[in-house]
């Protein structure tokens, strides 16, 4: 399973997590950075990624448009690399089950 993420969350993201979602990239690197949500949103569903973003944005055109993609939501503010980190490992499996899923968007928040 691969993970598009989001600008709003760090690029070291995708080599923190490699053991667990190979082949993962920040839009970034894909030149996706500036782009309209749109836009990403159609790369991940073209591409088959999963979205993982903080913005509500991607979970209003989830619950517009449906899936794919799907979308993980974090809801858990601005919090440094490592707690990001730690909630997507914690988490690992109810991603792993998003695809199979009817719902959309797979909602992330806590931090303990």
């Amino acid at each position: 399973m691969k993970l598009l993420f989001d600008q709003n969350l760090s690029f070291k993201l995708c080599t923190l997590l490699s053991d667990l979602f190979p082949d993962s990239k920040p839009v970034r690197e894909l030149g996706l950075d500036r782009s309209d949500d749109r836009v990403v949103w159609q790369h991940a569903k073209d591409n088959g990624f999963m979205l993982v973003s903080q913005d509500s944005d991607f979970a209003d055109i989830a619950a517009h448009y449906g899936h794919p993609p799907k979308v993980i939501w974090l809801r858990c503010g601005n919090q440094p690399v490592a707690a990001v980190e730690a909630l997507l490992r914690r988490h690992a499996n109810n991603i792993a089950e998003a695809p199979r899923l009817r719902s959309p968007l797979t909602r992330l928040a806590d931090l303990s």
